[in-house]
Formats: structure tokens, C-alpha cells, sequence
């Protein structure tokens, strides 16, 4: 994996796993209608969220939905 990818997908599962504070996967998982896996390939930053999961997933924890897009705008106006 390339340096630049890791340093993202570290950067991806922090953020994630601070908002997610004590709650596990699994919690956050029931409360957005997906499975564990699927949120954790999320947290992890292997699997970006469509549209409408990153929404239900920031209603959930209480985030801006557009986060999950910050790196690409960054890298659009760099």
C-alpha cells in the first residue's frame, strides 16, 4: 500500500473511532441499518459511504455529512 493511501486510511479510522466513542461497530452498525463489517470496511477507510449512508451515518454520530469528502475537495483545490 502506498504511504500517502495509509497515512488516509489511518486518518479516516481516527476520526471515525473518536466520534464513535464508546459505542462499538456493532451498535453504530444496528443504528444505521448495515452490518458490522460493512460500517467497519467504512471506519477502516477500505470502502468509501455512498451519499445517502454518509448521511445516515453523520445523523447518527452527529457529524456534517460532507466530511466524508473533505480529502477530495482538498485535492481538487490543491
Amino acid at each position: 500500500m502506498h504511504y500517502a493511501v495509509e497515512r488516509k486510511v489511518s486518518e479516516m479510522m481516527k476520526w471515525l473511532v473518536e466520534l464513535r466513542g464508546e459505542r462499538s461497530q456493532q451498535m453504530v452498525a444496528d443504528e444505521i441499518g448495515m452490518s458490522q463489517s460493512g460500517y467497519a470496511s467504512i471506519e477502516t477507510g477500505a470502502r468509501r459511504p455512498s451519499v445517502k449512508l454518509a448521511k445516515r451515518i453523520a445523523a447518527a454520530m452527529g457529524f456534517d455529512w460532507t466530511k466524508f469528502y473533505e480529502d477530495d475537495e482538498d485535492q481538487r483545490g490543491a
